[in-house]
């Protein structure tokens, strides 16, 4: 499915997380958490951890912040000598921890980005897709406005003339897309028409097939699934996650895969203390992508984006910087729930 001899390309703006510390409230004291992150970032910098080859397409302001947040994916093994360095601003964005009777929010601060900013036009597709045999975007790239909406679609169609796989994570971040459109499924749709791999759930299947879906649990999840593989003909797997909140700090999570003529569902893990939510879901997205290079069965691959998503649950910030070590070591275990 994924030629394990070329490079993938992750395609997405690297944004800065600002996160008030847990246990206060906004400046409460002078001080927030600062992390490197952004969607496909954060799916990079875990599969470069585990070995893979990877190049991240953004667009990162010149200057010292910016070469702040070089150094960080560079760090990490992702390979930023495709990076485009203009002049213009970071996105960022707030993270207020929930407490007692107030739940988690996230802020953001993404318009008028060095990223959002360039045009379709802008990017030297040819040059940026050499050698390149994946491509990975998400849903986050053509909330930000029509310029990088206009970009995400060319994208994958460039890559799909080029015979490169695009994997597509829905991502849905509905106060982006309510600040310049009203129907996202128009712009989504032909995105997701030119992916391979699609991240998403009966949620992401509703929104852009115009329906709801009247099952429950796995069922409701394989009728979705079947629904997208049908409307959108060069999908080929649909990979994605149910979780349970049974407290803040304890959730109950597990994984799927449907193909046309398949499906693979994991049990269940309890994962407890949740130290941070955000980037799990990328986690999970590298975990799948890392299986589907090694052409693990669908059991298995579904099982390693589990395990990847589960121990990004114990790590601060939105990278999660896995290992073999580590996925092994988060194979089902005792505190797995059967069911």
């Amino acid at each position: 499915m994924i030629d394990p001899t070329k490079t993938i390309a992750c395609f997405g703006e690297v944004v800065l997380r600002l996160g008030v510390p847990h246990g206060e409230l906004p400046l409460q004291s002078a001080r927030f958490e600062v992390h490197v992150g952004g969607a496909e970032a954060n799916v990079a910098v875990a599969l470069a951890s585990l070995g893979h080859d990877v190049t991240m397409l953004s667009a990162i302001p010149g200057g010292a912040l910016g070469d702040g947040v070089v150094d960080r994916l560079r760090g990490h093994g992702v390979d930023t000598r495709r990076l485009l360095r203009p002049a213009g601003r970071m996105g960022l964005y707030y993270h207020l921890p929930g407490g007692p009777m107030r739940a988690d929010d996230v802020q953001y601060d993404r318009a008028h980005t060095a990223f959002a900013a360039l045009a379709a036009a802008d990017w030297d597709w040819d040059r940026l897709l050499e050698g390149v045999g994946w491509l990975h975007l998400s849903g986050v790239t053509p909330a930000l406005g029509p310029r990088s909406a206009d970009a995400a679609l060319e994208a994958v169609r460039r890559a799909r003339a080029a015979g490169i796989g695009v994997s597509f994570d829905g991502n849905w971040r509905g106060r982006l897309w309510e600040r310049w459109h009203d129907d996202p499924a128009a712009v989504l749709r032909p995105i997701v028409a030119e992916a391979s791999l699609l991240f998403g759930n009966h949620r992401d299947a509703s929104l852009l097939l115009g329906r709801d879906f009247s099952g429950d649990g796995a069922e409701r999840r394989r009728e979705a699934a079947l629904a997208l593989l049908d409307a959108f003909p060069k999908l080929d797997r649909i990979a994605s996650t149910a979780r349970r909140v049974i407290e803040p700090a304890r959730h109950e999570l597990r994984a799927r895969i449907d193909t046309r003529d398949d499906q693979a569902q994991t049990r269940a893990v309890v994962i407890t203390p949740v130290i941070d939510r955000i980037g799990t879901g990328d986690a999970f997205a590298a975990g799948i992508l890392d299986a589907c290079l090694a052409e693990k069965t669908l059991a298995a691959t579904a099982q390693n984006g589990l395990s990847a998503a589960a121990i990004a649950h114990g790590l601060k910030g939105d990278f999660a910087p896995l290992s073999r070590y580590l996925l092994a070591g988060a194979s089902p275990a005792a505190s797995d729930v059967a069911r």
